[in-house]
């Protein structure tokens, strides 16, 4: 018989990522008696340092800087009851087009058959039943969230392990919403120019292709206290300027595209775990 508990497994690229994308799942589904296991493939080296230093400005340290975020992520998991932290700690990437996507040490340049090896051995370890990370654009382009997509889809691979696998994903429904509330929170914020707009990947879907709606209200002010975790890159997160009863009005519903299931699970869905329990 196996007592082995139902287990979600989360692989993000950055510390910060648990909490914006799914940090009300991982707070509910822990709450719910769910082993919660999250895989942060990157040091963050390349967020802020100690007084808004940006990176390549005289002053920042990209060591002391992963060391800082090592102790805000392991802070956001103890608010969201993380079961288990797994840190590859590759180098932060940067955005796309940063000198950083050329560090050999890179997120971005590492094999993918090399960071998957290594997280194919976290997944047979823990044989998680669902796994979620970014889709194929990483949800808005970054090189470390297209690349922990990569990874994750050829660990699974590697694996005989066939867990529900998601992508986080917005609904287009919502985009609108969004919009308005950061000019509302960030006044200096504008919207891509026409021309901007039309190279880029539109981010999320339209609802009718979204497999998997979670309703995480209950845990709005966790999902909140956990980003408030990540001080130090408190300049680059709105959602902080708005304050939890905002934040769980916008963030209260984390959706989700089902993209592998052995279950025959209907959809939509309401629960990551429909089918399993």
């Amino acid at each position: 018989m196996n007592n082995r508990p139902l287990t979600l497994m989360a692989v993000h690229a950055h510390p910060d990522d648990e909490a914006t994308g799914t940090g009300g799942i991982l707070a509910r589904y822990a709450a719910e008696g769910i082993r919660t296991v999250l895989v942060t493939c990157t040091d963050g080296g390349c967020g802020d340092g100690p007084g808004g230093v940006k990176p390549g400005e005289p002053g920042h340290d990209p060591v002391a800087v992963a060391a800082l975020r090592r102790q805000e992520l392991k802070a956001s998991c103890d608010i969201l009851n993380i079961t288990h932290l797994e840190t590859l700690d590759y180098a932060d990437s940067g955005m796309m087009g940063w000198p950083t996507n050329d560090a050999p040490e890179s997120f971005w340049r590492t094999p993918v058959e090399q960071s998957a090896a290594r997280l194919a051995d976290l997944i047979r370890h823990y044989e998680p039943d669902v796994v979620v990370t970014y889709d194929e654009n990483g949800f808005y382009g970054h090189p470390d969230h297209i690349q922990a997509n990569r990874v994750t889809v050829a660990a699974l691979a590697l694996t005989e392990l066939t867990p529900k696998l998601y992508w986080t994903t917005m609904p287009r429904s919502a985009m609108q919403n969004f919009m308005e509330t950061m000019r509302e929170f960030d006044p200096e914020w504008t919207e891509p120019d026409p021309a901007e707009a039309e190279a880029m990947p539109e981010i999320g879907l339209p609802d009718e292709e979204i497999t998997t709606w979670v309703d995480v209200s209950k845990f709005g002010g966790q999902k909140f206290d956990a980003l408030a975790a990540h001080a130090s890159q408190g300049e680059n997160i709105f959602f902080l300027k708005m304050g939890p009863e905002r934040f769980t009005d916008l963030m209260g519903v984390e959706t989700f595209v089902r993209v592998q299931d052995s279950t025959g699970a209907a959809v939509p869905e309401n629960d990551l775990f429909a089918g399993l329990r």
